[in-house]
């Protein structure tokens, strides 16, 4: 649905700049999910999912989201694959990371978000080829 989409694009509009701080567009009872990475884990709510973002951003001194591609998927889920760009706070190492993200819209509002940091799992997961 064309209104998934632009939902999901305003989203990358603040986390390109690196400021993941809007949550109006996620349901009160989001499920998020965070696959791999330095924080792996599930948690439930708004203030839960501000925790696990803010736990996850302090790995870094510095993170954005650049998505590189949209598919719109079945029952109100969009795929989107991103490049995510980083600098480590305890190495001070750039990194350019190839993730992925899954949103399950409904209502105009995201119910669940997957974040992958494998970008191939993800694709596997959801039965799809790059």
């Amino acid at each position: 649905m064309p209104e998934n989409l632009d939902l999901v694009r305003s989203i990358y509009a603040n986390w390109e700049r690196g400021d993941f701080t809007r949550g109006d567009w996620a349901d009160p009872e989001i499920e998020f999910v965070f696959v791999g990475g330095p924080t792996p884990g599930r948690s439930t709510g708004v203030a839960a999912m501000a925790q696990a973002w803010r736990t996850f951003l302090e790995c870094w001194s510095q993170y954005r989201a650049e998505p590189e591609a949209f598919r719109d998927l079945d029952d109100g889920r969009i795929l989107v694959l991103i490049r995510g760009v980083a600098r480590g706070k305890a190495s001070g190492v750039d990194v350019d990371l190839r993730n992925a993200n899954v949103f399950d819209i409904s209502g105009a509002k995201v119910t669940r978000l997957v974040l992958y940091t494998d970008c191939q799992q993800a694709l596997a997961d959801l039965g799809l080829k790059e």
